[in-house]
């Protein structure tokens, strides 16, 4: 027995593993001072990441407060923050005067990036993901900072060199690629002249039952679309995982900014795991086009000397996405076009 649940009964329960601590993040949090503020909180990933660092801080005993920024908070995301002990705060980052009127808080995790849509709104892309950087940096000069990267920021590599590591040149390809390089270099540009202790989060691709790079196969597959071949490989770890290492990156932030790749260690092939899938489904499946020699793949190990290994296999995140959507369960209705060679997103 592995611990992990046969499958994931509804979004609770989802949210409830995502943001399950581990021991070491609960230690991390009786060695870390201050309270923590997560901007950009109110996507993908931010719930369950402000959630766990909160549970963590609970099961640690220490008191800290726990803020969730963003700059459209509903109503029923409000609630769930509240009755979680968590703070949120309405803010338009790109808003100075919003900006300067946040708490002054040690710790922060800078959540907020664009990707879906940049193609056609690109000087927005380029407001969020390297201007706004700078933004934060001179708002909290003072603050270690936790900032995500994507590892989009590398080339596409040979399959079998086992995916980009740390010291390798970044070749972003694409625009949204070009502004996540913008964002690092800001933010190692501020670290470096007003010694702010960054670590910068290279993250591809965090995946859970409603999104991700399966979930994408295996909504192809229901539809009986084909799937395309050309993008033939890929990397995935569990966003629980991700969080864990993501709040543990924090004793990790340096001068100069230090980047760390977090992903998975496998190397997923896109028609294996697809015929898996469809058998999971029953339903058949189609392809089109030929695996290209490269991809979009990184090498995690200096992730796994520091934190680890990922505890949730890409075999068990595979059953629970085919269990998830055979049941119709909901998903967040954005694609991760990880297929996509050109870099236009």
């Amino acid at each position: 027995m592995n611990g992990w649940p046969e499958r994931i009964a509804d979004e609770e329960a989802l949210e409830e593993l995502l943001s399950r601590p581990t021991a070491e993040v609960v230690e991390m949090m009786r060695r870390v001072d201050g309270d923590m503020m997560f901007l950009g909180a109110f996507g993908k990933i931010g719930p369950t990441l402000t959630w766990m660092a909160r549970r963590a801080t609970e099961q640690a005993g220490v008191p800290r407060r726990i803020y969730a920024v963003g700059r459209h908070v509903s109503p029923q995301r409000r609630q769930w923050c509240l009755d979680r002990g968590i703070e949120p705060i309405c803010c338009d980052l790109l808003d100075r005067s919003q900006l300067a009127e946040l708490p002054e808080v040690p710790n922060i995790f800078y959540l907020a990036a664009m990707k879906f849509g940049t193609t056609g709104r690109e000087p927005f892309t380029w407001a969020l993901n390297s201007f706004l950087p700078g933004l934060v940096c001179e708002r909290f000069s003072r603050s270690r900072i936790v900032a995500f990267s994507t590892g989009n920021v590398y080339p596409l590599v040979p399959v079998q060199s086992g995916g980009s590591k740390e010291e390798d040149p970044p070749e972003p390809i694409g625009e949204y690629a070009m502004s996540c390089l913008g964002r690092e270099r800001i933010f190692t540009y501020f670290s470096l002249t007003r010694n702010i202790p960054v670590v910068l989060i290279r993250l591809n691709y965090a995946h859970e039952v409603r999104y991700g790079i399966m979930v994408d196969l295996g909504q192809k597959i229901l539809a009986g679309e084909p799937i395309e071949l050309a993008m033939g490989y890929f990397n995935v770890i569990w966003q629980g995982d991700s969080n864990q290492m993501t709040l543990r990156a924090l004793e990790y932030a340096a001068v100069p900014a230090r980047p760390i790749n977090v992903t998975g260690p496998e190397v997923l092939r896109v028609r294996e795991v697809a015929v898996r899938l469809a058998e999971l489904l029953g339903r058949p499946v189609e392809f089109v086009g030929q695996e290209a020699p490269t991809a979009l793949l990184s090498n995690a190990c200096r992730a796994y000397e520091l934190f680890g290994r990922p505890q949730v296999a890409a075999d068990q995140i595979l059953g629970w996405v085919a269990d998830w959507l055979r049941r119709g369960g909901p998903t967040l209705g954005k694609p991760t076009k990880f297929h996509v060679r050109n870099g236009r997103f």
